[in-house]
């Protein structure tokens, strides 16, 4: 099966705003699914929707990579209600491939999202998940690593990242 492609930075739909899932049907499902295979095949930590092209606020995260079927997360329409402490962490992005920064972010994390079957629940992440989960939530929101960054660090990264295209690199 051919599945959608990560979409790089440059491309609009990564930003643009994203709308509820309001439908937990088979459809959902299927698109649940390629989105974890899409990921593990990467391989990543999460992917948000929007990074295949589907603007809605849906991700997945499986800290694993495939290799624990109970470490799938799905996190629909997903809020972060309250944070904790801050930490420096190192981050990459599929849609920034092989490329990381350092970024501050929440040590401890409660989301309330809905699951793939509709379900409302909150989970609560530190250290690593607390890093994906706000990563994810930040794609949902349209924000992505390189808008983190100011000054000299933004300038250097969006360097590379033009570099790395005129290389061919990013295709």
């Amino acid at each position: 099966m051919t599945w959608r492609p990560i979409l790089k930075w440059g491309d609009a739909r990564l930003e643009e705003s994203n709308a509820p899932v309001v439908d937990f049907d088979a459809a959902l499902s299927e698109l649940i699914h390629e989105m974890f295979e899409v990921s593990w095949k990467a391989p990543g930590l999460g992917l948000a929707a929007p990074q295949i092209g589907v603007n809605i606020r849906l991700a997945v995260l499986d800290l694993s990579v495939g290799k624990d079927p109970d470490a799938k997360l799905v996190i629909a329409n997903p809020e972060i209600v309250s944070q904790q402490g801050r930490e420096k962490v190192e981050e990459g992005c599929l849609s920034f491939p092989g490329m990381y920064t350092t970024l501050e972010r929440p040590r401890q994390v409660t989301v309330s999202a809905y699951d793939e079957t509709g379900k409302p629940f909150e989970i609560e992440g530190t250290g690593l998940l607390a890093q994906a989960l706000c990563h994810e939530i930040d794609h949902l929101n349209g924000v992505l690593i390189v808008h983190h960054l100011r000054g000299l660090k933004r300038k250097m990264f969006v360097r590379k990242v033009k570099r790395l295209r005129e290389s061919g690199v990013w295709t």
